[in-house]
């Protein structure tokens, strides 16, 4: 099942600048081992100890995976995965 996954501005450093990626699962966590294999960096700046790091907000279809199942949020084919780190600033 082809899913699109989509990396924000911070992390493309890790993609080659991509910021969309396709990558197959049937699962929130399929679908990142998947990115992880292309990608290594990434998964070293939003994961530890195979976990999201608490920072990293991951949202399937619009919906935080973290009121779902987490990692094992299923995934439907042609999903959209967006990976949203929380950003600190303000005024």
């Amino acid at each position: 099942m082809a899913v699109t996954v989509k990396i924000p501005t911070q992390l493309r450093a890790t993609t080659g600048g991509q910021a969309d990626l396709t990558a197959e699962g049937s699962t929130v966590g399929e679908v990142l081992g998947a990115v992880f294999a292309e990608h290594g960096d990434l998964k070293d700046r939003i994961t530890e100890g195979g976990e999201l790091r608490r920072f990293v907000n991951v949202y399937v279809g619009g919906e935080d995976i973290r009121f779902g199942e987490g990692l094992g949020t299923e995934v439907a084919d042609g999903a959209e995965v967006t990976i949203l780190p929380a950003v600190a600033g303000g005024c």
